[in-house]
């Protein structure tokens, strides 16, 4: 009888445990991975994602894709990853979906709380460029042109931080230049060099072949230090504007309920990758700079970009 019971035990837990084998849920990733970012192909940032995900395709067993939404300061890019919610998308996009949006639309169609910080991972070179049909040399001199004739230069940018700079630099400057927006900005380049357009703001990458070619000057970057592609062009601070230098942060966001262990490995991974010196070389070699840290860290980084981006605002906002 004894023995008998025993045998209904063991039977009984091999049972239960095949029954929790087969109901256990599968190792994630189960299918292809979505990165969404809110630039075009070639930027800094463009690059960059695409250099995690490369790696990721490799440590994960799963395809990691990056996919183009660009335009409208980044909106498309988080109404597309907000709605996905399948544990497979994720948002590698710069601070200002979350840090200044709010400033630049009355409405805005996403809570920038469902937003969640995950991993930092590079910070982009931002510069502001001016057409050589201008003629002009330094921002003094671009500034002067503008006086010169009051809403008569055209600039655009791409979303994030250049939006911003642009504004500001017309409001700390007193000058007024119209806005022309692109829904591709891969067009703004030919016009810039050929005068149709006569200042863009956006990242280094994609203006210093046009700097070093001659066709468009590079006037600043907002960066603390210079960029490794352009090292004669000064930062806002040595062009005389200290209050528009920023580092353009930059990394990978999840959604508000995504689950906990998929969000664990995906802070783990990347900051892995990030913290990689071949990965590192590769990352400033495409224009960008590598930025290691925690979650918090990177939260934290986008609210002193929201404090300090809020205190221009409401400054100049009253001149």
């Amino acid at each position: 009888m004894f023995t008998r019971l025993v045998a209904l035990t063991i039977c009984f837990a091999a049972a239960v445990s095949l029954a929790q084998a087969q109901t256990a849920a599968p190792p994630w990733p189960q299918k292809t991975v979505r990165f969404i970012i809110p630039l075009p192909p070639g930027s800094g940032m463009d690059l960059s994602a695409r250099l995690i995900a490369e790696r990721l395709t490799q440590s994960w067993g799963q395809s990691v894709v990056v996919e183009n939404r660009q335009g409208a300061d980044g909106i498309p890019a988080v109404t597309a990853f907000l709605a996905a919610r399948d544990n497979h998308t994720f948002l590698f996009s710069f601070a200002g979906i979350v840090s200044f949006n709010h400033l630049l639309h009355e409405r805005l169609p996403y809570d920038p709380k469902e937003l969640v910080p995950l991993a930092p991972a590079i910070d982009n070179f931002l510069g502001v460029s001016a057409s050589a049909t201008l003629k002009v040399n330094t921002l003094a001199e671009l500034i002067a042109a503008a006086k010169a004739q009051p809403g008569k230069l055209n600039y655009a940018a791409t979303p994030g931080l250049p939006v911003f700079v642009l504004l500001a630099l017309q409001r700390y400057a007193g000058i007024e230049m119209s806005n022309v927006p692109y829904r591709d900005f891969a067009p703004a380049y030919q016009d810039l060099t050929t005068g149709r357009l006569h200042v863009a703001s956006t990242g280094v990458p994609t203006l210093a072949p046009h700097h070093r070619a001659g066709n468009a000057k590079l006037l600043f970057v907002t960066n603390r230090e210079r960029s490794p592609q352009a090292p004669d062009v000064p930062t806002a601070a040595e062009a005389g504007y200290p209050d528009l230098t920023f580092e353009g942060v930059s990394g990978v966001y999840g959604w508000r309920d995504m689950p906990t262990e998929i969000r664990r490995r995906v802070i783990t991974d990347v900051a892995t990758i990030v913290a990689d010196p071949a990965f590192r070389a590769r990352v400033i070699g495409v224009g960008s700079a590598p930025r290691s840290g925690t979650p918090e860290e990177f939260a934290a980084a986008i609210e002193d970009q929201r404090a300090r981006i809020t205190a221009i605002h409401e400054a100049t906002a009253k001149r």
